[in-house]
């Protein structure tokens, strides 16, 4: 049992000296100070064995703990979390690894070292939670795309990140300064890209500027140059930004680890800085999603080369042909149908669709719109 008093030095000495005297009765002693018998002659022994020094509390801490990180093991850890302070536990110990550290400590206790120097804000660390992850089974089946909201630059304008994410490897194929997010703009980084990494067999998009303006097919004069490259397009569902998820955590590491910790004043700028962080998120940044490998490691160029010359739009013999005009529509017995103004002046086949009385319009190879054949169907 505790001591009663909140001075115990001075009970322990108390207590001591009654029990000493002659015709004590220490089961009588003990109730009095409210210790057990044990206790009692705990600090009994230690006054006779050291005197009145025997009756300091003495520390309970292991003179050797295996728990305690050593202070240079501490040292390392800090050092890494300051040259990356967005990068917790877990990244931080494959890190150490992966630079041939020796007795590198379990992620947990990386991360209670963080806690004890401060480096993790309690409030922020509750906001990350485990996800569920899903991925296409091969580099390059599909890329991700988005632009992360732009910001202001002193100099003047704004930048606008343009994110180009390989769903398989997290690869960031493309890390763009726009200064716009014009179709023009798009085209010309994404051209850069192609030439260095080569074509994915599809792309996922919002339904934002400049890839989703159009109402009737969300397909845009951008979108259909990327399928005469045969990249097959899709757009993520609308208010549903969790279709793509990959870039939504990308646009946050990138706005937590260079957006937030640098002052970028003009585009050249943001692009050196991007720049640097490309090389460090794909070939030595530990990826969670991964495994802590680093998506380097699962990447590999796509062998479909970027054309420098647009093949031409060509469709199988018992194909219907129809070329789309000015306004965005096809003329099909006697009548006007709207396929989208992203394909003027393009040609588009009409197949047979598996609902009765319509018809899907292809554009290269992939389905773009449908018409309705039926008398009361206006276009």
């Amino acid at each position: 049992m505790p001591w009663r008093e909140t001075t115990p030095m001075s009970q322990r000495a108390a207590f001591i000296a009654q029990a000493k005297a002659e015709g004590a009765n220490l089961s009588a002693l003990c109730r009095t100070y409210g210790i057990s018998r044990k206790t009692a002659y705990k600090w009994l022994t230690r006054e006779r064995e050291a005197g009145s020094a025997g009756l300091v509390e003495q520390s309970r801490r292991p003179r050797h703990s295996p728990e305690q990180t050593a202070a240079d093991m501490e040292g390392q850890v800090l050092a890494v979390r300051a040259d990356h302070p967005a990068w917790g536990g877990r990244k931080i110990r494959r890190v150490l690894q992966n630079q041939g550290t020796s007795g590198v400590p379990a992620a947990s206790t990386i991360t209670a070292i963080l806690h004890r120097h401060q480096q993790i804000d309690p409030v922020e660390s509750l906001k990350h939670h485990p996800l569920q992850r899903f991925e296409r089974e091969r580099p390059n089946e599909l890329w991700q795309m988005d632009f992360k909201g732009y910001f202001a630059l002193p100099g003047g304008g704004y930048c606008h990140p343009l994110t180009v994410l390989d769903d398989h490897s997290r690869f960031l194929v493309g890390l763009k300064a726009c200064p716009n997010e014009t179709s023009e703009t798009v085209q010309r980084q994404l051209t850069a890209i192609f030439r260095q990494f080569g074509l994915p067999e599809r792309m996922l998009m919002d339904n934002g500027s400049p890839w989703g303006d159009d109402w009737v097919t969300h397909h845009t004069i951008f979108t259909a140059w990327l399928l005469r490259l045969e990249i097959a397009v899709s757009h993520g569902r609308p208010y549903h930004p969790q279709t793509q998820g990959k870039e939504e955590r990308l646009n946050r590491t990138l706005k937590d680890e260079v957006i937030r910790r640098q002052a970028l004043t003009d585009l050249d700028q943001c692009q050196a800085a991007f720049d640097h962080w490309w090389r460090l998120y794909n070939y030595n940044r530990p990826h969670d999603a991964l495994d802590l490998a680093t998506p380097a490691s699962r990447y590999e160029p796509s062998p479909r080369p970027f054309p420098e010359v647009l093949p031409p739009v060509t469709y199988p013999e018992d194909d219907v042909i129809r070329k789309v005009d000015q306004s965005g529509k096809i003329y099909f017995r006697n009548r006007y149908f709207r396929v989208g103004k992203a394909f003027r002046y393009q040609p588009v086949a009409l197949r047979p669709s598996q609902e009765e009385g319509r018809l899907d319009v292809f554009f290269c190879k992939q389905k773009v719109a449908q018409i309705n054949l039926r008398p009361d169907n206006q276009c």
